[in-house]
């Protein structure tokens, strides 16, 4: 499954490439594609392993706060 999340604490081009870091601490997460310019962030995960708010709750250890963009 692909979501979309807004992310409008983002910054910087750090930030995005601190949340696609989380591709790799995330069991579940199959990619995760940031964008500082449109401040989104695109995730690709297992959806019988991991939901949306596990997501949302491991952006928001790191000091970021995601919100699924409506679709």
């Amino acid at each position: 499954m692909k979501k979309i999340f807004n992310v409008p604490d983002m910054t910087c081009p750090n930030c995005a490439m601190h949340l696609e870091g989380l591709e790799d601490e995330i069991p579940g997460v199959k990619s995760i594609t940031a964008s500082y310019k449109k401040l989104t962030m695109e995730v690709e995960f297992d959806e019988t392993n991991l939901t949306i708010e596990q997501i949302i709750l491991a952006a928001n250890e790191i000091g970021y706060h995601p919100e699924l963009k409506p679709s």
